[in-house]
């Protein structure tokens, strides 16, 4: 079922109301702004990747991947009732986020007439009390009756690989760096940079150029 978080944004980014779920061959599409075709995702990219390919053979195409920056949760007893509760999420996300997602997408990007647009996004997640034999099945204690736009924090654009580079400040990395320095300097896990350093080779962004010790080291393409 369609979250009103994912019908905002298509309102948002479509020209107007009749530019949302435009059937093109056999493909649905979100939203269509001008020429340019728009896939909104929170899903992993990965379940469009075939899709986004095909679209891309004859049209430009923005995917808009969302982060969650913040989350208020809501909660509720029954779905019309009052609400009995909100807090904020302690957890937050990052823009560097994109990288865990940008995985499933390096056989695609960098492309002239693709563009992922991140959006950094605050939202609200609406909860009910789980169904009981679901709750012993997956342990979780509700269950989600809607996600709801909140606020957007920023919007970021990625293009080219340079726009990769930009995002995790290469031009303060040593040179050449590896994946250590990479997590030094954007306060990340090791795990997280090694990700980080896969997506920017596999994109073209950077080259191995050697070792140090048992560390592969990079230098930017």
């Amino acid at each position: 079922m369609e979250t009103s978080l994912h019908r905002s944004l298509k309102g948002m980014y479509a020209a107007s109301e009749a530019d949302t779920e435009v059937r093109l061959g056999s493909y649905r599409i979100d939203a269509i702004r001008g020429d340019e075709l728009i896939e909104i995702q929170f899903a992993s990219l990965s379940s469009i990747r075939p899709k986004i390919q095909s679209l891309l053979r004859r049209h430009d195409v923005r995917v808009v991947k969302p982060i969650v920056f913040r989350t208020r949760i809501v909660r509720q007893a029954t779905a019309d009732g009052p609400v009995l509760g909100r807090r904020l999420s302690p957890k937050r996300g990052a823009l560097i986020d994109v990288f865990a997602e940008l995985m499933y997408f390096t056989r695609l990007f960098p492309h002239p007439r693709l563009t992922i647009e991140v959006p950094m996004v605050n939202v609200q997640h609406w909860r009910l009390p789980p169904d009981r034999r679901k709750r012993r099945r997956y342990g979780k204690d509700y269950k989600t009756k809607d996600y709801v736009l909140e606020s957007i924090e920023s919007t970021h654009e990625f293009r080219t690989t340079k726009d990769l580079l930009r995002l995790i400040g290469s031009d303060q990395l040593p040179h050449p760096f590896d994946t250590s320095d990479l997590a030094g300097h954007i306060e990340c896990g090791r795990g997280t940079a090694q990700q980080i350093a896969y997506c920017l080779r596999k994109t073209g962004a950077v080259d191995a150029c050697g070792k140090r010790g048992n560390a592969i080291l990079y230098r930017a393409a």
